[in-house]
């Protein structure tokens, strides 16, 4: 017979198998197993009978004649009308060159109001000068560094306009204007 000692140490060694073998499941819970389920997709696809094959036509395409001999292409250098002679030669005839209106960069007048500094102060200006209903802007629009803001009401052709509204602007706004000519190559 085995002695004592050697059927407590086959015993201890069944329970801790026991115990490293089942304790895990115990304690875990209830196993979730994730299948992913998908549709397998197929080779070729069913057909039925009630399935037709429609034909796609072949593209039809379209006979150009062209001339027996090359075209020739005469192009002055100023831009013009063109048009094409029996021969197959293009003729181009220039168009006459307008010289710019001397008056565009003076036609028009502004009232400035004021420069300022701060582009905040100048903004609040033409919002307060908008709400009531007249043209107003900043100039420049995109401010670099060290630039300072000029608000501007107009422009506007009409001279005596703007004049008549320089008291106006004065009672809204306690800044007395100036009528100036408007620029629109550099506002």
């Amino acid at each position: 017979m085995a002695s004592k000692f050697q059927s407590r140490l086959v015993g201890t060694i069944i329970l801790v198998a026991i115990g490293v073998i089942f304790l895990p499941d115990l304690f875990d819970g209830k196993k979730q197993h994730y299948q992913e389920q998908f549709a397998s997709i197929p080779l070729q696809p069913e057909i039925g009978e009630e399935d037709e094959f429609v034909t796609i036509p072949e593209p039809e395409f379209a006979e150009v004649d062209l001339p027996p001999e090359p075209v020739t292409v005469v192009v002055d250098e100023q831009q013009g009308t063109a048009s094409v002679s029996a021969s197959g030669t293009v003729n181009v005839e220039p168009s006459p060159v307008t010289e710019p209106k001397t008056g565009n960069k003076d036609s028009g007048w502004v009232v400035q109001l004021g420069v300022f500094r701060n582009f905040d102060n100048a903004n609040q200006l033409v919002a307060k000068l908008r709400g009531a209903g007249y043209q107003a802007h900043v100039f420049p629009k995109e401010p670099q560094q060290g630039d300072l803001a000029r608000v501007v009401v107009g422009p506007d052709i009409s001279k005596t306009k703007l004049s008549t509204q320089l008291k106006d602007l004065e009672k809204l706004t306690g800044l007395k204007g100036r009528l100036l000519r408007f620029n629109p190559l550099n506002p």
